[in-house]
């Protein structure tokens, strides 16, 4: 189902907590935006970390979310970095359609250094930032990586589609902060992912990326933008942060404020879920691929095994 976004459209179309997949027929545009509130604060409740590692951790959330929710079959899509920065690893999990689990390791000391409000970049340092697709009817698995080279979440993920998917792509993502009474940190994370995907495949032409070691005097490929693509991508480019977090926005006024004048239409929404998938099933089966001398080390005094899920801190005691 799809309907026109209007000022007063409102309902489910301007919730929280959701992905709202939305199309600009006359720009040939598509994508998809994300509002999430009380579904990100539960999965950060279960972990207590620093506000600076939950800063981007909820952007990972929010950019996993905008990009898995788009596939259409039973599976999974797994955001990954691993670097050498302070935090050295996120994990943000999505089983299709809805369910997110996050966690992030860190180095206490170098975060606390930081600062508060150091930015991704500086949090990250140097690695790599992947995207993990699995399609669970025919046991499949696509990986994309892209190089963080001390550039934030978005753009590296814009450097992923540049290099990977090549498809003209505009990417806005804004996370907010606040307290609640007693000092309680409670977040809020917002985004826009738009993408240029005309009927003509010749006009999502880009050009080629810069060889960077060419030799001196190498003229450089350059293919003009399709105008309709200009003015999605400028129109997107415009999204001030506030209004990706503002609970008084809906995600279908936003819509409707960035593309009125041509018209934006929205479908069914997708609600975004807190959910892992960890269960002691899962897990008897994981440590039965472990030699017995690996078990043996994992015992505790009364025989058992304590085992932690990283993604939801659900502890499990398991007599093997």
């Amino acid at each position: 189902m799809a309907v026109e976004a209007s000022p007063g459209s409102g309902s489910i179309f301007g919730a929280d907590d959701i992905v709202l997949p939305f199309h600009v027929e006359p720009l040939d545009t598509r994508g998809r935006a994300i509002r999430l509130g009380r579904v990100l604060n539960e999965i950060m409740a279960r972990h207590a970390y620093p506000p600076a590692v939950e800063r981007l951790l909820a952007e990972a959330i929010a950019l996993t979310a905008l990009m898995g929710s788009s596939l259409k079959f039973d599976g999974r899509f797994q955001l990954q970095t691993k670097t050498d920065g302070p935090v050295s690893l996120l994990v943000v999990d999505l089983g299709t359609p809805s369910s997110l689990r996050a966690y992030a390791r860190f180095d206490a000391e170098r975060v606390t250094a930081a600062g508060e409000r150091a930015d991704a970049a500086t949090l990250l340092g140097h690695g790599y930032l992947g995207f993990t697709v699995e399609q669970s009817a025919f046991q499949s698995r696509y990986q994309g990586i892209v190089a963080l080279e001390g550039q934030g979440l978005e753009a590296a993920a814009m450097q992923y589609f540049r290099q990977s998917e090549q498809i003209p792509t505009a990417l806005r993502i804004a996370v907010a902060e606040h307290q609640q009474a007693g000092g309680q940190r409670q977040w809020r994370v917002g985004g826009v992912l738009a993408q240029f995907l005309p009927a003509a495949p010749e006009r999502m032409r880009q050009a080629d990326l810069d060889p960077g070691d060419a030799p001196a005097g190498t003229i450089r490929h350059v293919v003009p933008e399709d105008d309709a693509w200009i003015e999605a991508r400028a129109l997107v480019e415009t999204t001030e942060d506030i209004e990706l977090v503002d609970p008084g926005l809906g995600l279908d006024r936003l819509l409707y404020r960035l593309f009125n004048e041509r018209g934006v239409s929205v479908s069914e929404p997708i609600r975004m879920e807190d959910q892992c998938r960890c269960s002691e099933a899962r897990i008897r089966e994981t440590l039965t691929q472990f030699p017995d001398s690996d078990l043996a080390e994992m015992r505790e005094e009364d025989g058992a095994i304590a085992v932690t899920c990283e993604f939801c801190s659900r502890r499990y005691r398991l007599a093997l």
